[in-house]
């Protein structure tokens, strides 16, 4: 999974980006400063796995891993070449989901770019550059089909069809995530690799103070929370700052900062499970004394499709999963009395995956 971290200059995507990924990208009081996309790896905070290592005493352990790309500020024009132009456009087509960190917090010796702090004007500047290159591209193809279209073949027709209704959406203002689509338009538009159809998170970058007095006390982070509304995505109140003070503590004092700030979990772990829950993933476990392991499927897998992440062979020979559920396997403490009691399930190729599936592929070659 990769997320691409964007937002304007200087609203703390460097700083976040720092903090969760401990990549050591540039950060500095001014614009542009992030001239290539860094790119950071880190592993999906799973407590299941150290559970399971404790079990099977494995040789090694291995999480599921997303990947941060921080993407250099965006301005008004970019688009059309303003700023560092269309080069970041690009580097945002290359993930899988967005998470646009909004500056939602007053600090005179913090420069905004726009010169005053303004969540929805923010947005706006930010969606509408990715809307104008989404509709460059959408024009595009839609001269292009028309030609086409005159082969008389039905798929040309109703490509510009659905097209002309991508236009018109666009054109007022909207992402392409908004419109309601078929199976066959949705599989259109991730061809056409739009921008403004990749789901999104709104960071709302928050002061230190915010989470000590409440958040529900920010009046950006609720005007934000009404736009994302508006538009069916999710908002995350997070603070770079905290999170900066947070990736420097061993993990005894990491929790220790947590509780006296009154936060159960670190921005990286809410992050990470709101963005399993943006891109409808799940995780599924293998263990064994080699290794325990978090597998990343997305929701709705089938077993033989889940046998196919380790080794494209399990998947073609694939015979049978041998299931249990994770607090099944905890409760009765062994593989063994989880069998003994029933509650290893054998399934066949139209099962589809739970996650926290503990799982033990047979398969034939």
């Amino acid at each position: 999974m990769k997320l691409g971290i964007v937002g304007l200059p200087n609203v703390g995507k460097s700083t976040l980006f720092n903090a969760i990924t401990q990549a050591g990208a540039e950060s500095a009081n001014y614009p542009f400063c992030t001239i290539e996309p860094n790119v950071g790896i880190v592993a999906v905070p799973d407590e299941r796995l150290n559970v399971l290592a404790e079990m099977y005493h494995p040789q090694k352990v291995t999480h599921a891993v997303i990947e941060f790309v921080d993407i250099a500020g965006l301005v008004k024009g970019a688009s059309r070449g303003e700023g560092l132009g269309n080069k970041f456009l690009s580097h945002i087509r290359q993930v899988d989901a967005i998470v646009h960190v909004v500056r939602c917090f007053d600090d005179s010796n913090i420069i905004h770019v726009e010169g005053s702090v303004d969540p929805v004007r923010d947005v706006e500047t930010i969606n509408l550059e990715l809307i104008f290159a989404d509709l460059e591209m959408v024009e595009k193809r839609l001269d292009k089909t028309r030609k086409l279209m005159k082969s008389g073949e039905k798929k040309y027709k109703i490509e510009v069809e659905f097209l002309e209704k991508l236009k018109e959406v666009l054109e007022a203002g909207k992402p392409a995530r908004s419109l309601a689509l078929s199976d066959e338009e949705e599989e259109l538009a991730r061809e056409i690799d739009l921008l403004t159809f990749k789901p999104v998170l709104y960071a709302a970058n928050v002061g230190e103070d915010d989470f000590a007095g409440g958040i529900e006390n920010n009046e950006y982070v609720k005007i934000l929370e009404e736009l994302a509304e508006s538009e069916g995505s999710e908002v995350m109140p997070i603070s770079a700052k905290i999170e900066e003070d947070i990736s420097a503590l061993e993990p005894e004092e990491k929790q220790e900062y947590l509780d006296e700030l009154g936060i159960n979990e670190s921005g990286l772990d809410r992050l990470v499970k709101k963005s399993y829950k943006l891109l409808g993933l799940i995780s599924y476990l293998t263990a064994g004394e080699p290794e325990v392991r978090a597998w990343t499927i997305t929701a709705g897998t089938k077993a033989p499709q889940a046998a196919g992440k380790i080794h494209t062979d399990f998947e073609k020979g694939f015979i049978r999963a041998e299931v249990v559920r994770f607090q099944d396997l905890i409760h009765c403490g062994t593989y063994a009395a989880a069998r003994e009691k029933g509650l290893v399930r054998s399934e066949g190729k139209e099962y589809v995956m739970c996650d926290g599936d503990v799982v033990l592929f047979r398969f034939n070659v």
